[in-house]
């Protein structure tokens, strides 16, 4: 095959995962729920998975912190093998039920949290083992992977089985397979967020200004949310310490940043009410 004719069935194979994922959302969006319904009750969201898989539960929990100002401790990933199979394939460290249930013991899991098992084969042992303690433990179980069929269904309350078909390059679950996780670790974490007020309208209200990229990006945020120049934006985000909450409602109510910080902790937090929405 030439190198066109390579890209261009793999396109074609692409389209299929976003139809795959369009037919999971009744189940996307029960575990959408679960997850909020834990975090309010003080539990914290879990991602385990092996190879591939845990990279992907890796990539989404370490953008939560940056995008929508949580802790790290509320959105964490385990991979089997730790730290180093991030980047390098570590032999044999997925094939241990033990070591699933051994690392997420660590995590002294409680019935509030959610455990979202990744596996595009649905029989991987570590992410088994995690999912059996989970259930154990009270928590509430969640599979994300492309064979309904197999263990790890078995194992989760609830069940998130996009059905993408064969790989391009067979048995390659980081192409259609890994997509599709992807998308739906995406909607997870970001419907969680919003859920939770993380985000105003469709802004990233709670955005931790690390760069100057993002501090520029902060500074249109609050100036399409309020509906106020870009200078006034500077002059509030700047009064507020760089707390995109705090500046919004400044510029809203027009307050200074003690009065902004008040009213949004009379409204326990919840911005829209601070906000008088």
């Amino acid at each position: 095959m030439t190198a066109m004719e390579i890209v261009r069935l793999m396109n074609r194979e692409d389209r299929k995962v976003a139809i795959a994922v369009g037919r999971e959302l009744p189940a996307i969006a029960r575990a959408v729920e679960a997850i909020v319904g834990g975090i309010r009750k003080g539990g914290r969201l879990f991602y385990v998975g092996a190879g591939s898989s845990g990279r992907m539960g890796v990539l989404d929990a370490a953008e939560c912190p940056p995008t929508f100002g949580t802790s790290p401790k509320l959105v964490q990933a385990l991979i089997a093998g730790g730290r180093r199979a991030i980047t390098n394939a570590v032999e044999g460290a997925e094939d241990s039920t033990r070591n699933g249930e051994r690392d997420l013991r660590a995590k002294r899991l409680t019935r509030n949290d959610v455990v979202v098992g990744i596996a595009a084969s649905g029989t991987t042992p570590y992410v088994l083992g995690a999912l059996k303690y989970a259930r154990k433990r009270g928590a509430t179980t969640v599979a994300v992977t492309s064979n309904l069929r197999m263990p790890v269904g078995r194992l989760a309350k609830i069940v998130i089985a996009p059905e993408v078909g064969p790989e391009v390059l067979t048995g390659s679950t980081r192409l259609k397979a890994g997509t599709s996780q992807k998308m739906v670790l995406n909607m997870l974490s970001t419907a969680v967020m919003a859920r939770l007020g993380h985000v105003y309208e469709n802004l990233m209200i709670d955005v931790v200004i690390t760069n100057e990229k993002v501090a520029e990006r902060a500074l249109r945020i609050l100036a399409e949310a309020s509906g106020k120049k870009v200078s006034a934006a500077e002059h509030a985000l700047r009064a507020a310490g760089h707390n995109m909450r705090v500046a919004l409602v400044m510029l809203k109510r027009g307050v200074g940043a003690p009065e902004a910080k008040k009213l949004i902790a009379e409204a326990g937090g919840d911005l829209r009410k601070a906000l008088l929405e």
